[in-house]
């Protein structure tokens, strides 16, 4: 990365894994990334799982249990989760929030779960915005030839891995390799800088 990136803030990765892909669905894992600081929080969720979302993240719920892969998780509530991220952000002083599509979902799910509990403005006054690595894996590479850009296929084309996508833990500690890999300057991070307030708008407009 350009020496001019050190100007901007920390920043922090982070997914969520969900009970499905509708606006609707319920958060289950929250997880972030920033260095070696890891969060990493699951939920029961109050909406049932659909069956293709069990499929892919290997969540079920039992009786009020959350399950990964058949094995039992401990889990907070949605409140304590998202406090608890907010104090996590807190803890890196107002960093950038990165996230791979998140433009078109996470943000989304994730202002309506803070909205729920009235904690938007406690939240973005930690946040000094968010960054989505599509778009801006899409600048960068826009020469490569690559033709997908889902974040599996960036991390197996520039990393040469493989990882258990759809762990949000695993999917942020890859996200922030590919990152890394990536070393966009603080010019191209700053022109993909939005705000959950900037996201509502642009929706409202179209």
């Amino acid at each position: 990365m350009d020496s001019s990136s050190q100007h901007l803030p920390c920043t922090v990765f982070f997914d969520l894994e969900t009970t499905g892909l509708d606006r609707s669905c319920d958060l289950v894992q929250l997880a972030a990334v920033s260095g070696s600081h890891t969060f990493n929080l699951f939920m029961v969720p109050r909406r049932p799982m659909q069956p293709s979302a069990s499929r892919i993240t290997g969540f079920s719920v039992r009786r009020q249990r959350l399950f990964l892969h058949h094995r039992p998780v401990l889990t907070s509530s949605l409140r304590e989760a998202l406090v608890s991220f907010i104090t996590f952000l807190q803890m890196l002083g107002r960093p950038l929030l990165v996230g791979h599509n998140i433009r078109r979902f996470d943000c989304p799910v994730l202002a309506r779960a803070l909205d729920e509990f009235s904690l938007r403005s406690d939240f973005q006054k930690h946040l000094g915005g968010f960054v989505d690595t599509l778009p801006l894996a899409r600048q960068l590479l826009k020469d490569s030839g690559l033709q997908s850009f889902k974040q599996e296929n960036l991390v197996k084309s520039l990393l040469g891995v493989s990882y258990a996508a759809h762990n949000a833990l695993e999917d942020v500690q890859a996200l922030q390799r590919l990152y890394w890999a990536l070393k966009p300057t603080a010019n191209q991070i700053q022109q993909h800088i939005f705000t959950l307030d900037s996201l509502a708008a642009a929706s409202v407009n179209h």
